[in-house]
Order: C-alpha cells, then structure tokens, then sequence
C-alpha cells in the first residue's frame, strides 16, 4: 500500500490537479518498476483467481481486457483461460487519440508490439462493439477501492467508458499501488476494484 503521507505530499507541492497527475504519475511508474518479482508474481496470480470467480466474468459471454506489459498487472494467465472457456475475447487496439477500438483475438499469438510498446492485434482484427461488451479488466497506475484511477493521461479508457458507462468493469490493481487519487469531471468511476487482497465495488 501507498503510505499515504507519501502520496500527500505530491498533492501539497501544488493544488493543480493536471500537475498533481503528473508527478503521481512519475512516482508510480517508478514504484511499479521496483516491486519484487516474487510479490508481483504472487499478487498477479490471486488477482487472476478473483476476477475468475467474479459473477460478471462468470455469466460474460464477450470480454474486454487489456494486455498486461513490463510494469502491469500479468494479464496473460487470465486471457489464456478467456479463451480455454470458450467466450469472445477482445482486445485494446488504439486507432487515434485518445481512441481505442475492441478487437477480436482467438490467440495470444496474434499480438504484437504497437502503440507504445503495448501488445496489439492487427489492425485488420475482427472489431467487436462496445455494446455488445458484458464485462471489461482495465489497467491503472494506481486506484482506490472506490473506482477511480489513474492511468498513463492518454485518456482512452476514459474516452471509451464514459462512453459505454453501463459496461461491467474492474479495475486490477495490486494493493501496493493503491492510494489516494486525483480526480477530475472527466474521469471515469469504475464499478469494481480488483486487488490480491479481494474485490470492492463502488455502488455510487
């Protein structure tokens, strides 16, 4: 967990909530690349288990989840058993900015490196709608257990869930990185927050 004196003092050095993101953003990202191997491992691991047995995923039978790289939670294990389970998987495949489509992959063979360094599929993968979208894993640098994030600034998960807000979703998040975090009228509020240590669900 965030000491949370740690976190207060990037708000302190300045009350501009841009500015606030920025440094949190950097003081994160170092953070996530200096977590123990064997406690990423651990945590990735339980955290795949949770959002398992979730009812939502349970009862999903299209799935919209992002692939984990270097410093994210280690998607794979859980898109490997999307897939074993028969349901629709798709993908994160940004087209524009700030604009992400889902895109349909049957493995994760398909994926290569694209925007940034993340794992995408083709451009000419097969595009799912949103609407059609019956439960979402999304990243972050860090979050709360009420549902807000903070990612990398792009804004693509919050284009596209302010969008398509009546989609189930979980944010995954290992509980080392949670925290307090700044928010903003734009930014999405997720129903669900993942962590090693167990699921909370915002109801607001």
């Amino acid at each position: 967990m965030i000491l949370e004196r740690d976190v207060d003092m990037v708000f302190e050095k300045n009350n501009d909530t841009q500015k606030i993101k920025k440094d949190l953003r950097k003081k994160m990202l170092s953070k996530a690349l200096a977590l123990p191997e064997v406690y990423k491992s651990d945590a990735d691991a339980r955290i795949t288990q949770l959002l398992l047995g979730l009812p939502e995923y349970k009862d999903a039978n299209t799935i919209f989840c992002f692939v984990g790289v270097e410093h994210e939670i280690n998607t794979r294990p859980f898109l490997d058993q999307v897939l074993a389970d028969g349901k629709r998987l798709a993908v994160p495949l940004c087209v524009g900015k700030a604009v992400m489509e889902a895109r349909r992959i049957f493995s994760l063979d398909e994926l290569k490196r694209g925007y940034y360094g993340l794992y995408e599929p083709d451009k000419s993968s097969e595009l799912v709608p949103m609407d059609e979208v019956e439960f979402a894993v999304i990243p972050c640098l860090t979050t709360d257990h009420k549902g807000n994030r903070l990612g990398h600034g792009g804004g693509f998960y919050d284009t596209l869930f302010n969008k398509y807000n009546n989609v189930p979703a979980a944010i995954v998040c290992r509980e080392r990185m949670c925290g307090k975090v700044p928010t903003e009228p734009f930014d999405h509020r997720f129903s669900i927050t993942v962590t090693e240590d167990g699921v909370f669900r915002n109801n607001n």
